[in-house]
């Protein structure tokens, strides 16, 4: 038969679409692509030249200016939010393109949003590729378009009308639901497409004359599956495959459900053959229907109309479909109008050695949109031994899973520069080589099958090869670390990971034996990266031993310092994590209690889970007798340090920044007696997360006795923290010290961000007759301010900030420390009034430090101020003394030359303990 026009028109619009890549370079004078861009920073521009650097926001403002000859590259990504109308034109051999850019994925489609339909109005020489559209498209008035691989959706619509007189339209490699041709359109060519009816046609077409419909799968639901009707004359159907399908109790109106229905003002000249029809003949008895007359079967059909003389039926999709053994294989006229050599996937047609060729003149084209392949996807492969020394044979085995009775080819490469061994035999035989290397090395091995009709699958396996002799253990370790943003795994600090996978062994590692120095050994099956969380700072001897296959051994020994390392501070609002009072409990003197810490805090993009320290707030009240309370991350361990110190019947809290163990637990220890305990969680440390600290020389905030008067009981004062006295405006957190004086009653103060959102926590317990001071660190609230509240009575307030957090400026991290003691003036000698004593033993590196600062013994009411060495004296106190009372005070405080210098007032001589807490070092 000869070609239609369409036909012709068919494969000249293809090549047009297809024989150029994108990016090619434009033929002399041809106009130059434009570009369509609507990515996060693409510089796009709907007023600019639609370049590639500035290319246009929206495709609307390419189709107002595209020219003849030019191809619109449109970038997928996000959906394109509007309707788009075609009204240009190209020119015969210059057609304007839409086109999804190649960049940065060849099988991108670009996608039209919801409800954004596209159209092509009275335009000619157009070409349409990769695009999706979920609320129909339409061709109005127009000729020579062709749309390739275009998906089209639109509810129980039409997701494709063709109409208004349209003509030399071409469908191929498409997805479509619902397809209607009319309005006079001509010559419309359907090709390798895959279209389903809702409650219509898969395909109609009404006074469409010259419609091709050729090599496509379609499927029907509650109509005839292609209508060819009204004044369609001339049309053809070919090497389709049409099923029926769907349950015909569940149609809204009851309708013809034949494969073919070509009524008689369409029959003239109208023609069909090669189709498979896929149809249960108790649900749908009359597969065709054909100028008014129906017919029960192809052979009647063929008998009474002289049409489908190579159509073939089944009761079943499956047996029409493109799957092995089906009718459509290797059984389809491939000189039919229309055709596409290649399927809906881009595959060319193959020959499947299984079946007869059956198609015209004993051709091998598959009828439906898709070609069956070999289904040659992979070759598996084996290397033995792929770890071995020098001069030991390898075996390479290789088996594919190609289904067709061709000969194979396997190419193996044993990656040392030797030549390629080459293997040819049946696709079920599995193929072997073999090879000695002649050196150490680390090898790929590659193994290529090729099958019969040149599709290529590759496999590769690295092999060692190793020197003769014993082997060498080499081990390394690596701090641990949380990921930055990571919102979910638990890390304990002071985790180190051990590699031992540089050591070389002339055979395979059987197993691999670590002994982590403190008392932990463990065996594992080959050689592997494992983590161990030690419980404290210190140096360990860490040793590995590894075993081979074949008994040898190698051992080493490396000495691993662990330390915590270097984190940031993650502020939260104050809240209560225990309070033993709420079921009448109490700390024992000499028993450890551990309070555990909430390691499920969920605070922007990171958790408290891989937290290396913790910031509480420690109250103890109803004490039984003078004592103090030592925090410490381990439960073994008496600490030599103290925190929080108690008068008998007294009440009395401090800051405290400790270590967490592998668990987030913290131990709690009280020297004597009985105490009740609040713990107030402030905030915590934890690498690759926070913000860096930047430490400030005690800087006054706030006075109530010099502005504002004292803070009455139940009432708060604002006070602003950040944006003055040096604290930048964006400061994420500050650390303040905060004093009362001149209370009328015993009471307690919070310090807290949001006016709005006061906290169950404290912060100061004031008493009448005594100065007490605390420091707080808490984030920064609305507008740079933090809140004070006063519970009861009235008291002064000093706020005196020692350091920020984030904001311009913060650059230290902070790196937790065991408490250990600095000084201990009780060893050397009192602090005389005015005198001034220098703790050393801070690292050099050090900025900043945390303290704990205690002062008793004390002979008269006065204060102690913390500074950095060298620097000049701040008008600021850190603690406030009081005689007869021992009086301690978490102190954030900068460092000079890994000194800190700590004055004493003038109101009586004191001894001084400073315990170490943690420290800053420059981020």
């Amino acid at each position: 038969m000869r070609p239609t026009r369409a036909t012709a028109l068919l494969t000249a619009g293809l090549v047009t679409l297809l024989g150029a890549p994108a990016g090619a370079a434009a033929a002399a004078g041809a106009p130059a692509d434009l570009y369509v861009n609507n990515q996060d920073g693409s510089n796009c521009s709907d007023t600019g030249a639609g370049t590639q650097a500035v290319p246009y926001c929206t495709i609307s403002a390419a189709a107002k200016v595209v020219a003849p000859g030019q191809t619109v590259r449109i970038r997928p990504g996000r959906m394109y939010d509007e309707a788009v109308t075609i009204t240009r034109s190209g020119e015969p051999n210059k057609p304007i393109g839409f086109v999804a850019d190649a960049q940065p994925n060849a099988n991108a489609y670009v996608q039209l949003a919801n409800g954004r339909a596209l159209t092509v109005s009275g335009a000619s020489h157009v070409v349409l590729n990769k695009l999706i559209t979920r609320s129909g498209l339409q061709i109005k008035g127009s000729s020579d378009v062709v749309l390739d691989q275009v998906y089209s959706r639109n509810g129980s619509l039409d997701s494709l009308a063709i109409g208004e007189g349209s003509s030399d339209v071409r469908v191929s490699r498409a997805s479509l639901i619902g397809v209607r041709v009319d309005g006079g359109s001509r010559n419309t060519v359907f090709s390798r497409n895959q279209i389903s009816g809702t409650f219509g046609p898969a395909i109609a077409a009404v006074d469409a004359p010259g419609t091709v419909i050729t090599n496509n799968t379609l499927t029907g639901h509650c109509a005839a599956t292609v209508s060819v009707t009204g004044g369609s004359t001339a049309s053809g159907l070919y090497n389709n495959v049409l099923i029926t399908g769907g349950d015909p109790g569940n149609c809204p109106v009851p309708d013809a459900r034949n494969a073919v229905l070509v009524s008689k003002s369409a029959a003239a000249g109208t023609l069909a053959d090669y189709n498979a029809v896929g149809a249960d003949p108790k649900l749908y008895p009359a597969p065709y229907s054909w100028s008014g007359v129906t017919y029960k079967d192809v052979k009647a059909f063929q008998a009474a109309t002289g049409q489908g003389a190579h159509d073939v039926s089944a009761e079943s999709a499956d047996k029409v479909s493109g799957y092995e053994g089906s009718l459509s294989v290797d059984s389809a006229d491939a000189t039919a109008p229309g055709v596409l050599l290649t399927d809906f996937s881009g595959k060319a047609m193959v020959d499947d050695p299984l079946v007869p060729n059956t198609g015209k003149n004993g051709g091998y084209l598959d009828r439906g949109a898709t070609e069956l392949q070999d289904g040659l996807t992979r070759v598996s492969m084996t290397v033995g031994p792929n770890h071995a020394p020098v001069g030991t044979e390898v075996e390479v085995e290789a088996l594919s899973d190609s289904h067709w009775p061709t000969t194979m080819t396997y190419e193996v490469d044993f990656g040392d520069g030797s030549a390629p061994v080459v293997t040819r035999q049946g696709s079920a035989e599995l193929a072997s080589a073999k090879h000695t290397y002649g050196k150490p090395g680390d090898y790929v091995v590659k193994v290529t099958a090729v099958n019969g009709i040149g599709t290529k699958v590759s496999s590769q396996i690295p092999t060692k090869v190793t020197p003769v002799g014993p082997g060498t253990a080499v081990l390394t370790a690596t701090q641990a670390l949380p990921p930055a943003g990571d919102t979910e795994a638990h890390l304990p600090p002071l985790t180190y990971a051990f590699d031992a996978s540089a050591s070389v062994t002339p055979w395979p590692v059987a197993r691999m034996e670590v002994d982590f120095g403190e008392g932990w050994y463990k065996r594992y099956e080959g050689t592997t990266t494992v983590q161990h969380t030690y419980e404290r700072p210190g140096d360990y001897k860490a040793t590995v031993k590894l075993v081979d296959t074949m008994g040898g051994t190698a051992t080493t020994t490396r000495t691993v310092r662990v330390d915590y390392a270097p984190s940031g501070y993650v502020a939260v609002t104050p809240y209560r994590v225990q309070d033993t009072r709420t079921w009448g409990g109490f700390l024992k003197g000499g028993e450890p209690t551990v309070v555990a810490m909430p390691l499920d805090l969920k605070t922007g993009n990171s958790t408290a889970g891989g937290m290396s320290a913790v910031v509480l707030n420690v109250t103890l009240t109803e004490a039984t007798q003078d004592t103090h309370l030592s925090v410490s991350p381990t439960r073994e361990d008496r600490p030599a340090t103290s925190n929080v110190n108690v008068r008998k019947g007294g009440t009395t809290s401090n800051t405290v920044t400790v270590p967490v163990d592998e668990h987030g637990w913290v131990w709690m220890r009280l020297n004597a007696g009985q105490a009740a305990m609040i713990v107030d969680f402030v905030g915590y440390y934890q690498p690759n997360a926070g913000e860096k600290f930047s430490p400030v020389a005690p800087t006054r905030l706030a006075d109530t006795r010099t502005a504002g008067g004292a803070l009455a009981g139940g009432s708060t004062r604002t006070v602003k923290v950040a944006g003055v006295n040096g604290i930048p405006v964006d400061a994420k957190a500050v650390a303040v010290n905060l004093t009362s004086t001149a209370a009328t009653s015993d009471t307690y103060v919070i310090a807290y961000p949001d006016p709005a959102k006061r906290p169950v926590a404290s912060n100061l317990n004031p008493e009448p007759g005594k100065d007490k001071s605390n420091q707080a660190v808490l984030p920064v609230g609305p507008n740079g301010t933090i809140t004070l509240y006063n519970n009861a009575g009235s008291t002064h307030l000093i706020v005196d900030a020692v350091g920020y957090y984030g904001g311009d400026g913060s650059k230290a991290l902070f790196t937790p420390a065991a408490p250990r003691r600095l000084a201990d003036t009780r060893t050397t000698g009192k602090l005389a009034p005015g005198a001034t004593t220098t703790v050393s033993g801070l690292p050099a590196g050090a900025i900043g430090a945390v303290l704990n600062l205690t002062a008793t013994e004390t002979t008269g009411a006065g204060y102690l101020t913390a500074y950095g060495f060298g620097s000049a004296r701040p008008d600021a106190s850190s603690l406030n003394t009081l005689p007869g009372l021992t009086v301690p005070n978490h102190v954030m405080t900068p460092v000079g030359d890994g000194k800190v210098s700590v004055f004493n007032s003038w109101g009586g001589s004191n001894h001084v303990i400073t315990d170490l807490l943690g420290y800053f070092t420059q981020g």
